[in-house]
Parts: structure tokens; sequence; C-alpha cells
């Protein structure tokens, strides 16, 4: 059996650096580059390469990645893997997985160690992202397992993965679900199926938005004695300052200050507002406790529920929502299957 086709897209990233005069680490490896340092990688599959940028993850933004999605549906392989930074993985890959209805592995890879220092991690991912991309259970449920991510020997789903460190070798973690499979000596061991009703959904309702234009989305976060003052600045502001949709990151199981909380209201009656767990990760709560700050109260307020999803995965979800011309309602009840 002829091995498999894998296309590699390089973006940039600290698995892309060398080092400048100084010593400083800046862009500037290619697609050409990175698999220069994994041979082994030939063995497993005819390897084609392409390099789309050279920017850290931290300057990417959603037209990039809606141009990048565009690309990868009209290549001609039986698996895809993106090279990039780790700063947004959470967010690309999440990203990627909306836009993506596939039947081959897509996987997302990086690096944290840069390649001037003592074994950096960007070839060993790689490798491992191959070996994922050409494994028969893997290739058998790529479309059940949609988009995912590959660090340090463990398979993630993109809806589940997040950065968890800013520096350790061990920086990403699935902390619902844990990973979807591991690797171990030359075996990919399977260890779950992800549920993807609610990926699934989303795309379903969200259709084509190739053509769509950006709609910029802010996150707040809800810390001790948070009065609300960015938000009213944005609401004093005839333009919203841009804005056209909000995230806020809610204490507990889905809650803000009460001293903040009417402006919250106001939020939510003039932009279209999600309310996302600031730990992380959901489900939150629905109809637990009671008073004006409580899920109960903003539910009603009209605040839309993000379930489960981390806040930055929830702004990729409403950004997306919002370029497709979404309705308030419509928005909510895309969310509503996440928990």
């Amino acid at each position: 059996m002829a091995n498999p086709r894998l296309h590699v897209l390089a973006l940039g990233g600290t698995i892309a650096t060398r080092p400048d005069a100084s010593g400083a680490m800046q862009m500037g490896l290619g697609a050409d580059d990175l698999l220069a340092a994994v041979p082994a990688v030939g063995g497993l599959a005819e390897i084609s390469a392409e390099t789309v940028s050279r920017v850290g993850s931290h300057s990417l933004s959603f037209d990039q990645i809606h141009a990048l999605a565009s690309k990868i549906r009209g290549l001609k392989a039986d698996g895809v893997i993106v090279t990039q930074g780790t700063d947004t993985l959470e967010e690309t890959s999440f990203l990627l997985d909306l836009l993506l209805d596939l039947n081959i592995p897509v996987i997302v890879t990086a690096a944290m160690r840069n390649p001037s220092l003592t074994s950096p991690d960007g070839p060993g991912n790689l490798l491992a992202a191959a070996r994922v991309a050409c494994d028969p259970w893997v290739r058998a449920h790529a479309h059940a397992l949609g988009v995912m991510a590959v660090m340090l020997d463990e398979v993630y789903a993109a809806s589940d993965v997040s950065k968890i460190h800013p520096t350790r070798l061990n920086a990403f973690a699935a902390t619902q679900t844990g990973p979807l499979a591991a690797l171990v000596e030359d075996r990919i061991v399977p260890m779950s199926l992800p549920v993807r009703d609610a990926i699934a959904g989303a795309r379903a309702k969200l259709g084509d938005l190739s053509k769509a234009s950006a709609r910029p989305v802010a996150i707040f976060w809800m810390w001790l004695d948070e009065g609300g003052g960015l938000i009213e600045a944005l609401l004093a502001d005839p333009g919203h300052l841009g804005y056209r949709g909000a995230v806020i990151g809610a204490m507990g199981g889905g809650h803000t200050p009460e001293r903040a909380t009417e402006t919250v209201y106001r939020l939510a009656r003039t932009i279209p507002t999600v309310i996302a767990p600031r730990a992380g990760g959901g489900p939150l709560l629905r109809q637990t406790y009671g008073g004006p700050s409580s899920e109960i109260a903003l539910r009603k307020a009209g605040v839309i529920w993000g379930g489960r999803l981390h806040p930055v995965k929830a702004r990729v979800l409403l950004e997306c929502c919002l370029r497709a011309g979404m309705s308030r309602e419509a928005i909510a009840e895309v969310f509503d299957p996440f928990g």
C-alpha cells in the first residue's frame, strides 16, 4: 500500500524561529526547513510542504485562518499538518474545526522550545503529528475526531485543548476531557472519541463564511470588585469602539459582581454578549442561584450562555456567528448545545 500523502502548511511561530545577530529569536524558517530537521517523516508519508506565513501566532488574524481553511479544503492530500506558534493555537485550531468538515486528519502542532535550545520540541512534535496523521485508527475516525492538536506525544480535540502554561514544555492539556490518544513507542494508543454534536450543529448553522467580513469581539474579565468601567467605555462610544459582540469571562458557574451587573445587562441589550467561565471551562450553571448577578438573572436579561467553552473559544465562535450575520436568537441556539 502506498504511503499517505501529507501536506505541511507552515505559519511561523517558535517552531520556525532562528537567532538574529543579537541572539534574539526571529521568524525565518519555512516548511522545508522544518521538514529537513525531521528526516524520519519522509519514511512515513509522501510529503509536500508550503510556507504560508512567517509570523508569530500572536499576530495571526481571523481572516488568515479563514484563508487557511479555504486552502486546506482545496488540497489533494490524505492528511494536513499545520505548524504555527503556541500563543493562539487553542483558538486557531478551534476556528479550523468550525470551518472544516473533512474526512482526512487535520493536525495543528507547534513548539515550546525554540531551535537554539537544548532538546527543542518542534522536530518531535512535527514527527508525532505525521505519525498521528498516518495512523490507521486516526484515518478511519478522522471525521469523528475533527481538527486535532498534537503536542508532547498527546493528541487533543481542538474544541477542548488549552494552553495552560506560558513556557513549560507540557504547556497544553484538555482539562475537561483529557487526550484523544497518546504516542507510545511506535504506536498511537486511542483513548476516546470527542463528543462533537455541538460543533457539527454550529458548523451547519454558520454556513459558508468565505466571503464574510470580520466582526470584532471584545472580552471582559470579571474579578473581585469589578465595576464594569471598561464596558461603560464601550457603551459610551457611538461605534462601540469597533466591537460587534462581547464575551464576559464570568465568575464561578456564571456570575458577575453585583455592582457591574446593570452594566452587563445594558451591554447585552446593545450587542450580542456571551457569558463563558473564567475558570477556563464549563459547563456553567443555569438555574441554581438567585439574585441580580446570578446565572438565572443574567440569562433572563438576554445574556447568551457559553456553556463549557473557554472564553477565548467562545470569542471565536461568537465572531463566526456575527460574521454569518446571525440574530441574537440564532446565536443563542448555536451556543446552547455547548452546555
